[in-house]
């Protein structure tokens, strides 16, 4: 059944016209308890259908005839609605197709050394880990990045889901003077990075990103269609004198962007 919705003109409040109807009406005043304007109660409604499910990445929005038809309002009042969350990366359109709920972004501090499974658990979101690989290893370029004279150093291959999909692969070589029990921990209950913090605190880093495609290999761990770039973190860190760690975390750039603030 079509669930009817209009602005009624006093205050514009949504008024649910289907009994029948599984949703609820949203809230429609400010904190202040001022009426919200037309197109920000639009804009509400149509966050409320993605976040409770109704809509989910990928699916078809209501174009703006069949909005303006529903809610009663100006043509002008519903474009802005969805230009505004066409902006804000909540909605894509598509020239001659319509427009579709924008795949879901994940954020993470690029100036804070942050666990990951602490930020995704902050958004309410389960973190699970799969280790691909715990080894050591003589790679000359990671002996050198290190800044040690010879091998082996340790070597982890992980990649982290945030409610089964994934975000991050982490590339990471480590200092087995700095870390010798590194080898013996497990991964999936513990991440390297709060391990490491939590032995011994960073007292440097230093970091670059870049936009990069990723080879087949990491692609396919990431779930990447062909062709999607990544952001590409590289990161050194430093306890004491020693260089402690050095990673590669590879982000599909579909589902996860970096921030930060000074």
């Amino acid at each position: 059944m079509t669930v009817k919705w209009r602005l009624a003109e006093a205050g514009w409040p949504f008024t649910r016209l289907s009994v029948h109807s599984r949703f609820e009406p949203m809230q429609n005043k400010s904190a202040s308890g001022a009426p919200l304007p037309a197109y920000e109660q639009i804009k509400r409604y149509v966050l409320e259908q993605i976040e409770s499910g109704v809509l989910g990445p990928g699916d078809v929005v209501p174009s703006e005839t069949e909005l303006v038809k529903e809610f009663g309002v100006a043509r002008m009042t519903v474009s802005r609605a969805l230009r505004e969350l066409m902006a804000e990366g909540v909605l894509n359109r598509v020239r001659g197709s319509g427009t579709y709920v924008a795949p879901r972004q994940y954020e993470s501090t690029v100036l804070q050394i942050r666990n990951i499974a602490d930020e995704i658990a902050a958004r309410g979101h389960r973190h699970t880990a799969r280790v691909l690989g715990l080894e050591t290893s003589d790679d000359p370029s990671a002996v050198a990045a290190l800044e040690r004279e010879s091998g082996p150093v340790f070597h982890s291959r992980i990649v982290h889901c945030e409610e089964g999909e994934p975000i991050q692969y982490e590339d990471r070589y480590v200092n087995p003077e700095v870390f010798p029990d590194y080898l013996a921990q497990d991964f999936t209950q513990e991440t390297p990075n709060h391990y490491m913090v939590r032995l011994a605190p960073v007292q440097r880093a230093e970091f670059r990103i870049y936009a990069q495609k990723p080879d087949s290999r990491v692609r396919q761990y990431l779930e990447m269609e062909i062709g999607e770039p990544c952001l590409l973190l590289l990161r050194r860190t430093w306890v004491g004198r020693h260089v402690a760690t050095s990673v590669r975390l590879w982000h599909p750039s579909s589902r996860f962007h970096l921030a930060g603030t000074v």
